[in-house]
């Protein structure tokens, strides 16, 4: 099945059903788009580590003081 034949079928699919469906429907979309926003940020994350890429508490603490001044 084509990524258009999908679409097509997803649509049809919730032109024709109940509100109650909808609003779970809706948010279980919602969710699962966060949670992929948020496996990115982590991935993110990991390869900063895996580079070296990090702080000590001490450089955390003086980033945060300046954005106080």
């Amino acid at each position: 099945m084509s990524t258009l034949e999908i679409r097509q079928e997803m649509l049809e699919i919730i032109k024709n059903e109940e509100e109650s469906s909808l609003i779970k429907l809706y948010a279980l979309i919602k969710s699962y788009k966060r949670q992929r926003q948020m496996d990115k940020m982590i991935a993110e994350g990991e390869e900063d580590i895996a580079s070296g890429k990090l702080y000590s508490q001490l450089e955390i603490q003086k980033m945060i003081e300046g954005w106080v001044e």
